[in-house]
């Protein structure tokens, strides 16, 4: 089992939805290496996903594991606020 679980929740294949998905993919592939499964969930495809996880605003980066689950809303593009979110100790590095 992955050390790290995402799923990112996105509207579309928008300018800022694939932002979101690159910038969130680099932070992964640089920070965490391996060690992580990450899920893009499209809204408009998955609908009712949405409205079950209550997802009110994409881009929203869902960080199942690890443990407690946390929420990332917007913009992807800032690392250490990423970081943060994914729990990663060195976030200010």
């Amino acid at each position: 089992m992955p050390d790290y679980v995402l799923r990112l929740y996105i509207t579309g294949r928008t300018t800022q939805s694939e932002s979101a998905i690159s910038s969130l993919r680099r932070i992964c592939a640089q920070d965490l290496g391996a060690e992580y499964d990450l899920e893009v969930i499209d809204v408009l495809d998955c609908p009712q996903v949405a409205e079950d996880q209550k997802i009110l605003v994409t881009p929203t980066l869902v960080v199942e594991l690890p443990a407690p689950s946390r929420r990332l809303v917007g913009d992807l593009s800032d690392r250490e606020r990423v970081l943060l979110a994914l729990g990663v100790q060195n976030a200010g590095r």
